[in-house]
């Protein structure tokens, strides 16, 4: 299994005392803003569940995270297979979801540049995706940080979405070959 480090964060295989936090954040009307619906703790502890699961069967995938000079656990970042069909998959995309004390610190940036270059210099992806509701801004700019460009006639309706502002969603992609140009952006 992959564990990746960064000068301030730790992207590690999840452990039990993860559960407690990562429920509370994904609990968090906030953090949950462009999401459906906020999870409850079992439908939270399935997510880890499955994260966890999927680093063990791969070497990779949606990492816990936690700032290295505390041990903190503040959320997830990594790579995931979508699981619903679009005109861009099958893909890899980039994801997080922090809570809401390690927004503003740069922490997905950081941690998605490291889960980006996993994937393209040990996994050898050609392409890497990330979607996000039009609406949301903050992991827009996250998207733009790590170099990701956006076409407008990639967006769509996200198929798990049925109705509402959440629905129209932007797709933003990173491909290998764009990386003879500085790779991203501070």
């Amino acid at each position: 299994m992959a564990e990746l480090s960064t000068p301030r964060l730790t992207l590690r295989q999840w452990r039990s005392d993860d559960l407690e936090p990562f429920a509370a954040l994904n609990a968090d009307p906030e953090v949950m803003r462009f999401f459906p619906a906020a999870l409850s703790r079992e439908e939270s502890d399935a997510l880890a569940t499955r994260a966890r699961v999927g680093i063990d069967k791969r070497g990779w995938g949606l990492w816990a995270v936690e700032v290295a000079e505390s041990s903190a656990f503040i959320g997830f970042v990594g790579l995931a297979e979508p699981r619903f069909d679009a005109h861009f998959t099958p893909a890899v995309e980039v994801g997080w979801r922090l809570a809401r004390s390690a927004w503003g610190k740069g922490y997905a940036t950081e941690a998605g540049r490291a889960a980006v270059e996993h994937g393209f210099d040990e996994l050898g992806l050609r392409e890497i995706v990330s979607l996000t509701a039009v609406l949301n801004e903050r992991s827009r700019r996250v998207m733009e940080r790590l170099g990701m460009s956006h076409d407008p006639a990639d967006d769509f309706d996200h198929p798990s979405v049925l109705v509402g502002p959440l629905r129209p969603h932007v797709l933003y992609r990173l491909r290998r070959d764009a990386l003879a140009q500085p790779r991203f952006r501070t």
